[in-house]
């Protein structure tokens, strides 16, 4: 989509966003339909034997990857992928057609966050994560989960444009999702926060990069982000987007020409990446074996079909 027809549907979707809200207070409660009910009658399940570009993996400390099964994957659309330290949660973003746009995202009451959990069966059925009141217009995405708390990019009523929400599990339910106040000089996009919410990586196209999208870091000093640094060996010419720190965060891995990269930490300073797994792989997520989850897009002819989660079993020696 263009930038000027993007902006265009964001005003927009904000514009509905207001005008439901404003007018949701008397309502009757809100049926919702199940997320595969609105999948349509021909969208196609790839797999991978009809995969023209399957994930390739390019280093031997990792097994093959391979798609996670249903419930988690559909024929619609799962994306964004968050899984929890200990492996047996996984969150995953998920709307039902390709061909949707962000105005009927936000209102068809399916689009949106589902948690999975692990079971000997496999995975649990979908639950849909909440932070708005059931059935409000909105859009939530870019999922990062830390304990008891969410961070979200998203569209809300009251604010113009997409920004940075938070959301807190209390009492067995997640919160109604409230503004985070990060500087909006610092142009934060998808982030990653460190297990001692001191460091926050993000990816950004703020001034003083390298070009395009760059990957950042912003250090917590007295309760207080400071100005933002470059990465200045991870980053290049082309995008780097997409940051996720592994579990003893001496690994930032990274999304970059379609492919998962990763940089070590040496000496306290992350150095120059190298790819791991190429072939439209991106937004990894890791647990606390190093096992590596990541969104799969599904290409024919320059045209996406649908997209899953797919995971590279980290190798036990």
């Amino acid at each position: 989509m263009q930038d000027s027809n993007k902006k265009a549907s964001i005003m927009l979707l904000i514009l509905i966003l207001f005008m439901a809200t404003s007018c949701s207070k008397h309502k009757e409660p809100v049926k919702i339909p199940s997320r595969e009910s609105l999948i349509p009658d021909d969208a196609v399940k790839m797999t991978p034997e009809n995969d023209k570009l399957p994930p390739k993996l390019l280093s031997d400390e990792y097994e093959d990857p391979v798609a996670l099964p249903y419930p988690v994957n559909t024929r619609g659309l799962e994306d964004s992928a968050f899984i929890m330290p200990d492996g047996n949660i996984i969150y995953v973003w998920f709307t039902p057609d390709n061909k949707m746009d962000v105005i009927k995202q936000s209102q068809d009451k399916v689009t949106g966050i589902y948690k999975f959990e692990k079971n000997e069966e496999g995975w649990s059925n979908a639950e849909r994560v909440w932070l708005v009141e059931p059935g409000e217009p909105h859009l939530d995405g870019c999922g990062f989960f830390q304990e008891n708390m969410v961070w979200i990019c998203a569209a809300r009523q009251g604010y113009e444009g997409i920004y940075w929400f938070t959301s807190e599990f209390v009492d067995q339910e997640w919160t109604t999702a409230q503004f985070a106040d990060f500087d909006p000089e610092f142009e934060i996009g998808e982030l990653h926060i460190s297990k001692n919410k001191k460091e926050l990586y993000f990816h950004s196209k703020r001034p003083g990069g390298k070009g395009g999208l760059d990957i950042w870091m912003l250090k917590k000093v007295n309760g207080k982000w400071q100005s933002p640094e470059n990465l200045d060996k991870v980053n290049s010419e082309y995008d780097e987007g997409w940051p996720a720190l592994n579990y003893k965060e001496d690994e930032l891995w990274i999304t970059k020409n379609y492919g998962l990269w990763r940089s070590k930490k040496s000496d306290g300073e992350w150095q120059a990446p190298e790819q791991i797994i190429s072939n439209l792989a991106g937004e990894a997520t890791i647990d606390r074996q190093g096992n590596v989850y990541f969104t799969h897009h599904y290409y024919e002819n320059d045209k996406m079909i649908e997209s899953d989660i797919y995971v590279s079993y980290k190798k036990k020696y």
